[in-house]
């Protein structure tokens, strides 16, 4: 394995090896932490593309990684200093699974990542990684399926064993790894436009080198391919002609279907999108913001002033205990969640949830619909949304809270949403490898 002179795409490598450090070290979401870093450092868009591609297929993959570096190793994984069990991932990441990358760019990329923690450190990431390398993922072997199928999935889809246990109580043997492997794929960028714009915007767009395609189920999503300069450089996204939205979450503010001039609740609105898109299906209605942090209106107010929403008013206020008096026609809680449906978008989640984070979430989640039930008008509608496949936040929520409300009753979401995201429940439920978006779940009740 020659050594020849590290490309530029180093740099990449860099901004990618601190973000994952940092993602091990704090409660940070890679993609913030991404955002940032990369705002700050003039990588060309070929580098800044692998950067994202580096911290994103390595917090996915990371089970697998591990699971493989264990077996190298003499030294127990989790004993290693941070930036040298990160500089190690990295560079397994690229041997297996980025083909353009050649293993010697990988090898000496992660040397000199490790170089920091120290010259013992360099020789370890060194000797590991060559020997990978000569290895090759056909002498890297996976758990044995035939002794125990379940090990082996969650370590060649790199999933934590309780959540695949949990699913294949859920999915069938042949759907699992579908959702496994969709779970690992990149998450694809996502904008709203104005109702009714999406046209006008694609063509503008276009004009920046921007290549979109129209999103699947929600009318006005864009499905963005290639880019040719950054999206929020562009004159568009200062004029507030687009949001950043998944489509999935755009598929909730259309089961809520504010009618002109409603009065809207969107009790845990931070950071903003859905409370924007409903204030543009509401027109000169008005929609009440809540968030418990400050920081959090205020984000809000921002994101509605850029998007031209003046009928969007925020409350630094819990959803459980609303300030509030005058009923609304539409309330919406987008519950705080496990998040488990958004595992493209956030890989690291696997990692940081576990079991008991479930039952903890649903009674957080059922004590934000108690707080605003009484909110709901006679006749209007309280829409329950989080984005997880976890039937204890969603089904399961849904179920004790009509039982402990009779004033509310389960609509069908077919006469709002496409037929191909609502179940033979009438719930809105999305997932990864069904529909290529992240995994929701939203029902509508109706007020008696």
């Amino acid at each position: 394995m020659p050594r020849r002179p590290l490309t530029p795409a180093a740099d990449a490598r860099g901004v990618a090896h601190e973000v994952l450090v940092r993602v091990d070290t704090t409660d940070a979401f890679a993609d913030v932490l991404l955002a940032a870093r990369l705002a700050a450092t003039p990588l060309a868009p070929v580098d800044r593309a692998l950067a994202t591609a580096l911290v994103y297929g390595t917090l996915a993959w990371q089970g697998r990684l591990d699971h493989h570096l264990s077996a190298l190793l003499r030294t127990p994984l989790p004993r290693l200093d941070v930036p040298v069990r990160a500089a190690l991932r990295l560079g397994l990441y690229q041997l297996l699974f980025l083909d353009r990358i050649p293993p010697w760019a990988a090898v000496d990329a992660s040397v000199r990542l490790a170089r920091a923690a120290g010259r013992g450190a360099t020789g370890l990431v060194n000797a590991v990684l060559r020997r990978a390398a000569a290895a090759g993922p056909a002498g890297l072997p996976l758990p044995d399926a035939a002794r125990d199928p379940l090990e082996r999935l969650a370590v060649e889809w790199s999933h934590p064993r309780w959540l695949v246990e949990r699913w294949a109580a859920e999915f069938d043997a042949d759907e699992l790894p579908r959702l496994l492997a969709a779970n690992n794929g990149p998450p694809s960028t996502v904008l709203r436009a104005h109702p009714h714009g999406r046209d006008s915007l694609r063509a503008e767009l276009a004009a920046a080198s921007v290549d979109t395609t129209p999103g699947t189920f929600a009318p006005d999503a864009l499905v963005v391919g290639r880019a040719g300069a950054r999206l929020r450089t562009l004159p568009a996204f200062a004029g507030g002609r687009f949001a950043f939205q998944a489509e999935a979450s755009q598929l909730v503010s259309l089961l809520i279907a504010p009618g002109r001039g409603a009065r809207v609740l969107d009790a845990c609105a931070a950071p903003g999108g859905k409370t924007a898109h409903l204030a543009a299906l509401a027109g000169d209605g008005l929609v009440v913001a809540l968030d418990p942090r400050p920081a959090g209106a205020r984000h809000i107010l921002a994101l509605a002033a850029r998007l031209h929403a003046p009928g969007v008013r925020a409350c630094v206020a819990d959803g459980r205990r609303p300030p509030l008096a005058r009923p609304f026609d539409a309330v919406l809680v987008d519950a705080p969640c496990s998040g488990l449906g958004t595992l493209r978008r956030h890989p690291e989640l696997r990692w940081r949830r576990r079991p008991e984070d479930l039952p903890r979430l649903a009674a957080l989640q059922a004590s934000l619909l108690a707080g605003t039930a009484p909110l709901v008008r006679p006749g209007g509608v309280l829409v329950y949304a989080v984005c997880t496949l976890t039937h204890e936040e969603n089904t399961d929520v849904v179920r004790d809270f009509l039982a402990a409300h009779p004033r509310f009753t389960l609509e069908h979401a077919g006469p709002y949403l496409p037929a191909a995201v609502v179940d033979g429940a009438g719930f809105l439920r999305t997932a990864p490898h069904r529909h290529g978006l992240d995994g929701f779940f939203a029902a509508r009740l109706r007020a008696r």
